[in-house]
């Protein structure tokens, strides 16, 4: 066999780290995405390949989640492997041991790591030093396990995604914004981040997403203006105005209450009434106050709703619950064509 057939028939995908959307070719996303939908399908019919079987994976949270792990552990136990949580008081990240010696341990020890922490640059030497596939579960900078189960929900139900438009309400400087800008125009969906002039995108980001869209044919549009961003738009999304880390709730609340999103945002859409219109919400959100957060923000500033209102939330135009469930189709498509033992033609 030469080398050329020799490299067909393997799987591409495999050893490789997904740390940020870039890390793939805009062919390699939307397999994904396929795959997952796939494996979405598999599990309704209770049909669970162990394509990880005997496989060790080490679950690496310096900051807290509900999604993330509760995804990467059911990804994980439903394709066979072992996943070991491992959280900021059980280890010595950081503390007593740098980044690049606990890679080389868990690297011995594990057959991949998820990440799931401040710095983009802990992953990444996680990623050099460990030997293993390393996995992206949310960095101050990217959140590539997010935008993949997000493009999944909105194929789901538009049954496509190269021509729709996604429309982003928020802090458009934050991991879930640049990695949603950078991965709806790798998969050719016209993305609007529509924010705030001081909220908005890293320009550097907002070059890597242009580069990708001239290859895809998807618009890229940076806007302070709701009406020019929200016109056309088949999917509203938002996220937390603070995130985690961050403590500027008056700022923050000042800036971005003009950018919540509430039925008034989706008519701007021009989509109410013929069902080409969804919501999502990666979660958790400020939607009511039957959270000690929610209940705290109405004491001291007088909200009752923050980012989405409970109108929306609630409204037949949600799909945060089916985006939340995709986000572990989604990571288990990574985490088998970067791990598992099978055939995935060169793409």
């Amino acid at each position: 066999m030469t080398d050329n057939q020799t490299a067909f028939f393997q799987n591409q995908f495999y050893g490789k780290s997904i740390l940020k959307e870039t890390d793939l070719t805009t062919s390699e996303l939307n397999f994904l995405v396929d795959y997952g939908l796939h494996l979405k399908t598999l599990a309704k019919q209770n049909i669970h390949t162990k394509l990880l079987d005997g496989k060790n994976i080490a679950l690496v949270f310096e900051k807290n989640s509900t999604r993330t792990r509760s995804a990467f552990t059911t990804a994980a136990n439903e394709l066979g492997a072992h996943p070991v949580f491992l959280g900021k008081d059980d280890i010595h990240l950081f503390h007593k041991e740098s980044v690049e010696d606990t890679a080389k341990v868990l690297g011995g020890m594990y057959d991949a790591i998820e990440f799931r922490g401040y710095r983009q640059s802990s992953v990444e030497a996680l990623a050099e030093y460990s030997g293993v596939p390393v996995w992206n579960g949310l960095t101050d900078d990217w959140h590539p396990t997010q935008t993949i189960p997000d493009l999944i929900t909105i194929k789901e139900n538009f049954g496509k995604l190269a021509g729709l438009k996604v429309a982003y309400l928020g802090d458009g400087r934050n991991n879930v914004a640049h990695s949603l800008l950078v991965g709806c125009a790798m998969a050719g969906v016209n993305i609007a981040i529509v924010s705030p002039a001081s909220l908005q995108p890293d320009p550097a980001v907002v070059a890597t997403a242009q580069g990708y869209a001239k290859e895809t044919g998807a618009t890229i549009t940076i806007t302070a203006d709701q009406a020019a961003g929200l016109k056309d738009a088949n999917v509203v999304t938002t996220d937390v105005w603070v995130s985690m880390g961050e403590d500027n709730w008056q700022e923050r609340i000042e800036l971005l209450l003009p950018y919540q999103v509430n039925m008034d945002a989706l008519a701007m859409t021009g989509h109410l009434d013929d069902g080409q219109l969804i919501v999502l919400h990666c979660l958790p959100a400020f939607h009511d106050l039957r959270t000690e957060v929610g209940k705290e923000v109405y004491v001291k500033y007088g909200l009752k709703e923050m980012e989405i209102t409970d109108e929306v939330f609630q409204s037949k135009y949600g799909r945060q619950f089916d985006e939340a469930e995709n986000r572990k189709h989604g990571i288990k498509a990574i985490m088998a064509a970067t791990l598992g033992s099978q055939f995935i033609p060169k793409i």
